[in-house]
Protein backbone atom coordinates (compact mmCIF):
# COMPACT_ATOMS: atom_id res chain seq x y z
CA UNK A 1 0.00 0.00 0.00
CA UNK A 2 2.58 2.20 0.04
CA UNK A 3 5.08 4.35 2.42
CA UNK A 4 3.57 6.53 5.02
CA UNK A 5 4.05 9.84 3.05
CA UNK A 6 2.28 7.72 -0.15
CA UNK A 7 -0.77 6.20 1.71
CA UNK A 8 -4.27 8.16 1.89
CA UNK A 9 -6.39 7.94 4.25
CA UNK A 10 -10.01 9.50 4.58
CA UNK A 11 -12.02 10.25 7.92
CA UNK A 12 -15.44 10.53 8.75
CA UNK A 13 -16.13 12.07 11.86
CA UNK A 14 -14.34 15.14 13.05
CA UNK A 15 -15.49 16.07 16.34
CA UNK A 16 -14.32 15.99 19.99
CA UNK A 17 -11.63 13.19 19.15
CA UNK A 18 -11.58 12.34 15.80
CA UNK A 19 -10.23 15.89 14.87
CA UNK A 20 -7.54 15.28 17.02
CA UNK A 21 -6.97 11.71 15.03
CA UNK A 22 -7.22 13.39 11.91
CA UNK A 23 -4.61 16.00 12.69
CA UNK A 24 -2.31 13.56 14.29
CA UNK A 25 -1.86 11.34 11.18
CA UNK A 26 -1.62 14.92 8.87
CA UNK A 27 1.10 15.72 11.43
CA UNK A 28 2.75 11.84 10.94
CA UNK A 29 2.82 12.56 7.28
CA UNK A 30 0.34 10.81 5.81
CA UNK A 31 -2.44 12.59 3.43
CA UNK A 32 -5.64 12.68 5.23
CA UNK A 33 -9.32 13.75 3.59
CA UNK A 34 -12.28 14.39 6.20
CA UNK A 35 -15.54 14.72 6.02
CA UNK A 36 -17.52 16.15 8.83
CA UNK A 37 -21.66 16.78 9.33
CA UNK A 38 -20.95 19.68 11.15
CA UNK A 39 -18.56 21.36 7.58
CA UNK A 40 -16.25 23.48 10.03
CA UNK A 41 -15.50 21.17 12.61
CA UNK A 42 -13.44 19.50 9.41
CA UNK A 43 -12.64 23.13 7.82
CA UNK A 44 -10.55 23.96 11.12
CA UNK A 45 -8.06 20.79 10.32
CA UNK A 46 -7.04 22.66 7.14
CA UNK A 47 -3.75 24.62 9.36
CA UNK A 48 -2.67 20.92 9.79
CA UNK A 49 -2.61 19.45 6.05
CA UNK A 50 -6.09 17.75 6.18
CA UNK A 51 -7.87 18.01 3.28
CA UNK A 52 -11.67 18.60 3.23
CA UNK A 53 -14.10 16.47 1.68
CA UNK A 54 -17.80 17.58 0.93
CA UNK A 55 -19.41 14.43 1.63
CA UNK A 56 -18.75 11.05 3.32
CA UNK A 57 -18.26 9.34 -0.12
CA UNK A 58 -15.92 11.80 -1.27
CA UNK A 59 -13.71 10.85 1.87
CA UNK A 60 -13.93 7.59 0.95
CA UNK A 61 -13.22 8.12 -2.65
CA UNK A 62 -9.88 6.67 -4.26
CA UNK A 63 -7.93 6.45 -0.55
CA UNK A 64 -6.31 3.26 1.32
CA UNK A 65 -7.80 3.30 4.28
CA UNK A 66 -11.22 5.17 5.83
CA UNK A 67 -11.22 5.50 9.37
CA UNK A 68 -14.88 6.17 10.66
CA UNK A 69 -14.86 8.51 14.10
CA UNK A 70 -19.22 8.80 14.51
CA UNK A 71 -21.17 8.31 17.27
CA UNK A 72 -22.91 5.78 17.18
CA UNK A 73 -23.99 2.05 15.82
CA UNK A 74 -26.65 3.81 13.59
CA UNK A 75 -24.85 6.50 12.31
CA UNK A 76 -22.56 4.81 11.51
CA UNK A 77 -24.76 2.39 9.47
CA UNK A 78 -26.07 5.17 7.93
CA UNK A 79 -22.95 6.70 6.66
CA UNK A 80 -21.06 3.57 6.11
CA UNK A 81 -23.88 1.46 4.44
CA UNK A 82 -26.51 3.68 2.81
CA UNK A 83 -26.31 4.16 -1.16
CA UNK A 84 -24.32 6.11 -2.15
CA UNK A 85 -22.04 6.20 1.17
CA UNK A 86 -19.13 5.02 2.21
CA UNK A 87 -19.03 1.49 1.44
CA UNK A 88 -19.94 1.84 -1.72
CA UNK A 89 -17.05 4.79 -2.74
CA UNK A 90 -14.46 2.49 -1.45
CA UNK A 91 -12.22 0.90 -4.07
CA UNK A 92 -11.67 -3.40 -3.66
CA UNK A 93 -8.94 -4.10 -1.33
CA UNK A 94 -9.27 -0.94 0.94
CA UNK A 95 -9.27 -0.70 4.46
CA UNK A 96 -12.23 0.38 6.52
CA UNK A 97 -11.55 0.95 10.18
CA UNK A 98 -14.30 1.69 12.40
CA UNK A 99 -13.20 2.83 15.73
CA UNK A 100 -16.47 4.36 17.18
CA UNK A 101 -17.86 2.33 19.86
CA UNK A 102 -21.09 0.27 18.05
CA UNK A 103 -23.15 -2.88 19.07
CA UNK A 104 -20.43 -5.95 18.40
CA UNK A 105 -23.72 -7.58 15.84
CA UNK A 106 -23.23 -3.83 13.93
CA UNK A 107 -19.34 -4.70 13.71
CA UNK A 108 -19.76 -8.19 12.32
CA UNK A 109 -22.94 -6.69 10.03
CA UNK A 110 -20.54 -4.32 8.77
CA UNK A 111 -17.06 -6.93 8.20
CA UNK A 112 -19.97 -8.76 6.02
CA UNK A 113 -21.01 -6.37 3.78
CA UNK A 114 -17.74 -5.23 3.21
CA UNK A 115 -16.55 -8.57 2.29
CA UNK A 116 -18.63 -8.65 -0.16
CA UNK A 117 -17.65 -5.46 -1.92
CA UNK A 118 -14.25 -6.86 -1.28
CA UNK A 119 -13.12 -3.94 1.18
CA UNK A 120 -11.01 -5.30 4.14
CA UNK A 121 -12.60 -4.37 7.77
CA UNK A 122 -11.59 -3.97 11.39
CA UNK A 123 -13.51 -2.86 13.67
CA UNK A 124 -10.82 -0.57 16.62
CA UNK A 125 -12.44 1.28 19.34
CA UNK A 126 -10.22 3.25 21.40
CA UNK A 127 -10.34 4.06 24.95
CA UNK A 128 -8.29 7.55 26.28
CA UNK A 129 -10.90 10.41 25.73
CA UNK A 130 -10.18 13.53 24.26
CA UNK A 131 -6.92 13.88 26.06
CA UNK A 132 -6.21 10.40 24.54
CA UNK A 133 -6.79 11.22 21.36
CA UNK A 134 -5.21 14.30 22.19
CA UNK A 135 -1.67 13.14 22.91
CA UNK A 136 -1.66 10.52 20.89
CA UNK A 137 -1.85 7.79 23.78
CA UNK A 138 -5.17 6.00 23.12
CA UNK A 139 -5.89 1.70 23.43
CA UNK A 140 -6.70 0.71 20.37
CA UNK A 141 -8.83 -2.72 20.65
CA UNK A 142 -8.77 -4.02 17.19
CA UNK A 143 -10.74 -6.89 15.85
CA UNK A 144 -9.74 -8.49 12.57
CA UNK A 145 -7.73 -10.68 10.46
CA UNK A 146 -4.37 -10.52 11.67
CA UNK A 147 -2.67 -9.68 8.74
CA UNK A 148 -5.14 -7.23 8.02
CA UNK A 149 -4.82 -5.71 11.68
CA UNK A 150 -0.98 -5.47 11.18
CA UNK A 151 -1.09 -3.99 8.03
CA UNK A 152 -2.18 -0.90 9.79
CA UNK A 153 0.50 -0.87 12.50
CA UNK A 154 1.74 2.42 10.99
CA UNK A 155 -1.91 4.27 10.73
CA UNK A 156 -2.15 3.19 14.88
CA UNK A 157 1.17 4.14 15.43
CA UNK A 158 0.38 8.09 15.78
CA UNK A 159 -3.03 7.04 17.61
CA UNK A 160 -1.70 4.99 20.62
CA UNK A 161 -1.22 1.49 21.60
CA UNK A 162 -2.71 -1.32 19.55
CA UNK A 163 -3.17 -4.80 20.66
CA UNK A 164 -5.50 -7.38 18.23
CA UNK A 165 -8.07 -9.09 19.90
CA UNK A 166 -9.62 -11.45 17.72
CA UNK A 167 -12.10 -11.50 15.07
CA UNK A 168 -14.21 -9.12 13.47
CA UNK A 169 -16.37 -7.85 16.38
CA UNK A 170 -14.29 -8.52 19.17
CA UNK A 171 -12.66 -5.01 19.52
CA UNK A 172 -16.00 -4.11 20.26
CA UNK A 173 -16.62 -6.62 22.70
CA UNK A 174 -13.28 -5.26 24.35
CA UNK A 175 -14.24 -1.83 24.11
CA UNK A 176 -17.47 -2.63 26.08
CA UNK A 177 -15.33 -3.94 29.01
CA UNK A 178 -13.70 -1.16 29.22
CA UNK A 179 -16.84 1.10 29.14
CA UNK A 180 -18.16 -1.02 31.83
CA UNK A 181 -14.76 -0.67 34.27
CA UNK A 182 -14.70 3.00 33.49
CA UNK A 183 -18.40 3.85 34.40
CA UNK A 184 -18.27 2.02 37.55
CA UNK A 185 -15.06 3.40 38.23
CA UNK A 186 -16.15 7.37 37.74
CA UNK A 187 -19.44 6.29 39.83
CA UNK A 188 -17.31 5.07 42.73
CA UNK A 189 -14.88 7.93 42.65
CA UNK A 190 -18.04 10.52 42.54
CA UNK A 191 -19.65 8.55 45.50
CA UNK A 192 -16.38 8.59 47.44
CA UNK A 193 -16.05 12.30 47.07
CA UNK A 194 -19.86 12.73 47.89
CA UNK A 195 -18.96 10.68 51.17
CA UNK A 196 -15.89 12.84 52.05
CA UNK A 197 -17.99 16.20 51.05
CA UNK A 198 -20.78 15.25 53.19
CA UNK A 199 -18.88 13.96 56.14
CA UNK A 200 -16.83 17.51 56.03
CA UNK A 201 -13.46 16.23 54.81
CA UNK A 202 -12.49 18.41 52.13
CA UNK A 203 -12.89 16.49 48.88
CA UNK A 204 -9.95 17.74 47.08
CA UNK A 205 -7.65 16.91 49.77
CA UNK A 206 -9.17 12.90 50.34
CA UNK A 207 -8.76 12.92 46.47
CA UNK A 208 -5.03 13.71 46.73
CA UNK A 209 -4.37 11.99 49.57
CA UNK A 210 -5.65 8.61 47.47
CA UNK A 211 -2.90 9.17 44.87
CA UNK A 212 -0.76 6.44 44.83
CA UNK A 213 -2.73 4.32 46.98
CA UNK A 214 -4.73 1.24 45.91
CA UNK A 215 -7.70 3.68 44.72
CA UNK A 216 -5.35 5.34 42.37
CA UNK A 217 -6.56 5.20 39.05
CA UNK A 218 -6.60 7.52 35.92
CA UNK A 219 -10.26 7.77 36.69
CA UNK A 220 -9.32 9.57 40.35
CA UNK A 221 -6.64 11.41 38.61
CA UNK A 222 -8.54 12.79 35.54
CA UNK A 223 -12.45 12.76 36.49
CA UNK A 224 -11.50 13.16 40.24
CA UNK A 225 -10.03 16.52 39.06
CA UNK A 226 -13.15 17.10 37.49
CA UNK A 227 -15.20 16.75 40.06
CA UNK A 228 -13.43 18.69 42.52
CA UNK A 229 -13.20 21.44 40.04
CA UNK A 230 -16.70 21.36 38.86
CA UNK A 231 -15.64 21.65 35.45
CA UNK A 232 -17.56 19.08 32.92
CA UNK A 233 -16.82 20.69 29.88
CA UNK A 234 -17.01 17.06 28.00
CA UNK A 235 -14.12 15.20 26.97
CA UNK A 236 -16.51 12.11 27.13
CA UNK A 237 -20.11 13.32 26.89
CA UNK A 238 -22.41 11.28 29.30
CA UNK A 239 -24.79 10.08 26.59
CA UNK A 240 -22.03 8.39 25.10
CA UNK A 241 -21.61 6.84 28.36
CA UNK A 242 -25.14 5.76 28.90
CA UNK A 243 -25.45 4.76 24.84
CA UNK A 244 -22.17 2.07 25.69
CA UNK A 245 -23.74 0.58 29.07
CA UNK A 246 -26.65 0.21 27.36
CA UNK A 247 -25.29 -2.16 24.88
CA UNK A 248 -23.27 -4.09 27.49
CA UNK A 249 -26.35 -4.60 29.24
CA UNK A 250 -28.33 -5.43 25.96
CA UNK A 251 -25.58 -8.17 24.96
CA UNK A 252 -25.37 -9.04 28.19
CA UNK A 253 -28.78 -10.20 28.49
CA UNK A 254 -29.04 -11.80 24.84
CA UNK A 255 -26.12 -13.80 27.08
CA UNK A 256 -28.69 -14.67 29.56
CA UNK A 257 -26.00 -12.76 31.62
CA UNK A 258 -26.45 -10.52 34.80
CA UNK A 259 -24.33 -7.64 35.73
CA UNK A 260 -26.13 -6.19 38.65
CA UNK A 261 -23.29 -3.46 39.07
CA UNK A 262 -23.65 -2.21 34.95
CA UNK A 263 -27.49 -2.06 35.76
CA UNK A 264 -26.88 0.18 38.67
CA UNK A 265 -23.86 2.20 36.69
CA UNK A 266 -26.53 2.78 34.09
CA UNK A 267 -29.41 3.87 36.30
CA UNK A 268 -27.19 6.71 37.41
CA UNK A 269 -26.33 7.53 34.02
CA UNK A 270 -30.07 7.33 32.51
CA UNK A 271 -30.54 9.89 35.63
CA UNK A 272 -27.89 12.50 34.62
CA UNK A 273 -29.26 12.08 31.31
CA UNK A 274 -32.48 12.80 32.02
CA UNK A 275 -32.08 15.48 34.19
CA UNK A 276 -30.33 17.06 31.62
CA UNK A 277 -26.59 16.55 31.73
CA UNK A 278 -26.46 14.65 28.76
CA UNK A 279 -24.04 16.65 26.96
CA UNK A 280 -21.70 16.95 30.20
CA UNK A 281 -18.78 15.25 30.45
CA UNK A 282 -19.26 11.76 32.19
CA UNK A 283 -17.77 12.62 35.04
CA UNK A 284 -21.11 14.57 35.86
CA UNK A 285 -22.47 11.92 37.38
CA UNK A 286 -20.79 13.23 40.51
CA UNK A 287 -23.74 16.25 40.24
CA UNK A 288 -26.74 13.14 39.86
CA UNK A 289 -25.66 11.93 43.00
CA UNK A 290 -25.50 15.47 44.80
CA UNK A 291 -28.64 15.94 43.80
CA UNK A 292 -30.10 12.88 45.02
CA UNK A 293 -28.96 13.54 48.79
CA UNK A 294 -30.04 16.98 48.54
CA UNK A 295 -31.36 18.15 51.82
CA UNK A 296 -30.01 14.64 53.41
CA UNK A 297 -32.27 12.68 51.37
CA UNK A 298 -31.45 9.85 49.60
CA UNK A 299 -33.56 9.79 46.22
CA UNK A 300 -33.97 6.34 44.81
CA UNK A 301 -33.00 5.68 41.10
Amino acid sequence: MGNRQGRHIGFVGTGIMGGHMARRLAEAGFRVTAWNRTADKAAALAAAGVERAGSPAGAASEVDVVICMLSSGPVCDEVLLAAGGVLEAMRPGATLVVMSSIPVETARNQAKQAAERGVCYVDAPVSGGEKGARDGSLAIMAGGAAQEVAALADVFAPLGRLTHIGPAGTGQLAKLANQLIVASNICAVAEALVLAERGGADPAMVREALLGGFADSTVLRQHGQRMVEGNFTPGGPAKYQLKDTGTALALAGSLKLQLPIAATVDALFRRLVEEGGGDLDHSAVFLTLQNMNQAGGAGAL
